[in-house]
């Protein structure tokens, strides 16, 4: 005959009811950590946001103020860089905004300026131009409208994406960045 299993002792007189309190009691635990946790979360995806922003902006400021020069050198004679461009309707709703609005007489350049660039940020990009040139007929502006993107990171793929679709590629080297011309003529809005 074989040895006979130990079965597990349980303290005498404990019954359904006590066992089914301790459950609901634990449930209530492990229901208040998981809200505790959710909140953690929040907080912190709030947090990394906020510096992905600030980052942003740091990376904005730095590029914005030698743009002008930097387009100068390839030809591009802006006059004016403005930062955060907003534009709106009549009634204050924000239809789009411009990291960076260089401008001229005859033309205008967009400029995108992202941290990690993507290609769903050049598409986004197209998107903006094309709300721009709509805005500008509305307004009886003629000027040529170009695109412009620059990431502090961004894979070869994407580079190559932005110069197909006409736009000019911002990207670090060094101190300082360089300007890459889009692959033929750029594109025009």
């Amino acid at each position: 005959m074989g040895k006979a299993q130990a079965q597990p002792i349980y303290p005498k007189g404990l019954d359904f009811e006590q066992v089914w309190a301790a459950i609901q009691r634990t449930d209530a635990i492990v229901e208040k950590n998981a809200r505790q946790m959710a909140l953690q979360m929040d907080e912190y995806n709030k947090r990394f946001g906020d510096f992905h922003n600030r980052f942003g902006e740091i990376v904005e400021y730095m590029v914005a103020p030698n743009l002008l020069d930097k387009f100068w050198e390839i030809g591009l004679k802006f006059h004016q860089a403005n930062p955060n461009a907003v534009f709106s309707d009549d009634n204050k709703v924000i239809l789009f905004e411009v990291d960076v609005l260089l401008q001229n007489g005859d033309k205008a350049m967009l400029v995108e300026v992202k941290t990690k660039l993507t290609t769903e940020d050049v598409k986004e990009h197209i998107k903006r131009l094309e709300k721009m040139r709509n805005y500008a007929d509305l307004h009886g502006d003629k000027r040529t409208f170009l695109g412009a993107v620059a990431g502090v990171v961004m894979t070869s793929n994407v580079k190559k994406y932005a110069l197909a679709q006409g736009f000019y590629v911002i990207e670090p080297s060094g101190e300082t960045f360089n300007i890459i011309p889009p692959s033929g003529k750029p594109k025009e809005w």
